[in-house]
């Protein structure tokens, strides 16, 4: 249950619910369009989204804040997994007792975490790349715009185009802040 509020975060509002839905109301766009799902950008959406919680006052308990952290070191062990696995030629055992002994995760869920990323090679790091990149972006854009930085449509030029890969994000950022500054 201590994960409860970052899962709620990563999969409902603002995290991927809001994300695909505001995907699939596109205008006049192909239907792949409204489809698409990069993993860098729809999963960083997701990460983004639980970090959110903070500032939004959503983590009340220490056990809200030891669920969003929890979830952080399970996403950095992936990523030492994942290169384990396919770049340092790490047996299955080898990432079960590496996320076992590095996260909160049950020994069912890192068995199951473990056959994902032997299955997907760099999943993980798609996922924080994309993160990454959207905190980079807001920073960018706060740095640039300073009182004119409204949250609420730097996050409408986020999602605007539903799922792309993370250099036209850059651009979209890019035509923002540009338009912010002549408003």
């Amino acid at each position: 249950m201590y994960q409860l509020v970052a899962l709620s975060l990563h999969e409902g509002v603002p995290g991927h619910h809001l994300q695909i839905s505001l995907a699939h109301e596109i205008e006049n766009a192909p239907k792949f369009r409204t489809q698409y799902y990069p993993h860098a950008f729809g999963e960083g959406w997701g990460l983004y989204s639980e970090k959110l919680g903070v500032k939004m006052g959503m983590y009340n308990t220490p056990y809200d804040h030891f669920g969003r952290l929890s979830y952080e070191m399970r996403r950095a062990c992936r990523l030492v997994v994942d290169a384990g696995i396919h770049a340092f030629d790490w047996s299955r055992q080898q990432a079960v007792d590496y996320l076992a002994e590095n996260t909160a995760l049950s020994l069912h869920e890192v068995g199951t975490e473990i056959d994902r990323y032997i299955a997907w090679p760099g999943q993980a790091l798609a996922y924080k790349m994309g993160e990454l990149t959207l905190w980079e972006l807001r920073a960018e854009a706060e740095a640039a715009l300073g009182d004119k930085f409204d949250i609420r449509t730097f996050h409408d030029a986020v999602l605007i185009q539903g799922g792309v890969p993370l250099e036209v994000l850059r651009k979209q950022i890019e035509v923002y802040i540009k338009e912010s500054k002549a408003n």
